[in-house]
C-alpha cells in the first residue's frame, strides 16, 4: 500500500469523521479539520485511541472566512511538504439568510466558495505527487438547483432549501471545471452524493434520520484511495458508481458564468 496524505474538511463529525476513521485504519496520514482547534484535537485523540499507530494531524479554520481559509492553507503547508488528496466534505444548511465575515451568503461561502479556494490554493502542494485527487462531497439536492445569476446569493428572496441546493449544484460545476483545468497536472477531480445519511445536518436541518454514517463514508473512501478510479476525473458518483448529475449541471455557459463570477469575487 502507498501511504497517502489526506486533508478532510469538516471531519470532526458525521461523514467527514467516519471517512477519517476509515482512512486512518487503512494506514493513511489524515489531517483532521474543524472550525476550532479544540474540536479538531479532541476528534484526533478519539481516533488515535482506537488506532494508536495512526498518523493524524489537526488543522482548523472557519470555512466561511476567506482569511481563515488562507490561514488553513498555511497550516497545511507547515505540516506537509505536499498532500495527495483533498476531500471537500464540510457543508452547512442555514434556515435563515446569514452572511459571512466577507459579506457572502453562508451556503454559498461554505459549500461552494471554500472548496473553490482550497482547491486553487492547495494545488501547488498536490502537483508534486502522481495521481493526486480532489473529492467534492455534493448532494442529490443539487438536482433541485437552478442558478439565478441576477440574485446568486439570495439577497432579495431567501429560500433556505433552494440556497442549499444551488450551492451543491455550484459544487458540481466546480468539479467539472477543475477536472478540465487540472488534467495536465494529473489531478483527478470528482464529486459524489453520500446518500441520505444520519448526520447532524440531516437531523437538524431536514428533520430526517437517514442511514448509518459508515454508508456515507464508503464513496469518499473509495474515491480517495481505490486504484479503480486512479484515472477517472470529471465524474459524479453515487454508491461508488459514476452516474449522471442533473441536466443543468452540464450547461457549459452557466458553468463559465459561475467561474467568471467567482474569479471576480475573489480576484484570482
Amino acid at each position: 500500500m502507498v501511504r497517502k496524505t489526506i486533508l478532510i474538511t469538516g471531519s470532526t463529525d458525521g461523514i467527514g469523521k467516519q471517512t477519517a476513521i476509515e482512512l486512518v485504519k487503512k494506514g493513511h496520514r489524515v489531517l483532521i479539520h474543524g472550525r476550532n482547534q479544540l474540536k479538531s484535537e479532541q476528534t484526533a485523540e478519539e481516533i488515535r485511541a482506537s488506532n494508536p499507530a495512526g498518523e493524524i494531524d489537526t488543522v482548523f479554520a472557519d470555512l466561511s472566512s476567506m482569511a481563515e481559509i488562507h490561514d488553513l492553507v498555511e497550516q497545511v503547508r507547515n505540516k506537509c511538504a505536499n498532500i495527495d488528496i483533498l476531500i471537500n466534505n464540510a457543508g452547512i444548511f442555514r434556515s435563515t439568510r446569514e452572511e459571512s465575515a466577507d459579506g457572502f451568503e453562508m451556503n454559498f461561502a461554505v459549500n461552494y466558495l471554500a472548496p473553490y479556494l482550497l482547491s486553487m490554493q492547495l494545488v501547488p502542494l498536490m502537483n508534486e505527487k502522481p495521481s493526486s485527487r480532489i473529492i467534492n462531497v455534493s448532494s442529490v439536492a443539487h438536482k433541485r438547483g437552478r442558478l439565478n445569476f441576477l440574485d446568486l446569493q439570495f439577497q432579495k428572496n431567501y429560500d433556505s432549501y433552494k440556497a442549499y441546493a444551488d450551492s451543491k449544484l455550484m459544487l458540481i460545476y466546480l468539479t467539472y471545471e477543475l477536472a478540465e483545468k487540472f488534467a495536465v497536472e494529473n489531478i483527478a477531480v470528482n464529486a459524489l452524493n453520500p446518500g441520505m445519511i444520519g448526520t447532524k445536518l440531516l437531523r437538524q436541518s431536514f428533520n430526517m434520520k437517514g442511514e448509518h454514517v459508515t454508508l456515507g463514508a464508503e464513496t469518499p473512501v473509495y474515491l480517495a484511495i481505490s486504484p479503480e478510479v486512479k484515472k477517472v476525473t470529471g465524474k459524479y458518483f453515487d454508491k461508488r458508481k459514476p452516474v449522471p448529475s442533473s441536466r443543468l449541471s452540464y450547461e457549459l455557459e452557466a458553468r463559465q458564468e459561475l467561474m467568471a463570477y467567482t474569479r471576480d469575487l475573489v480576484k484570482q
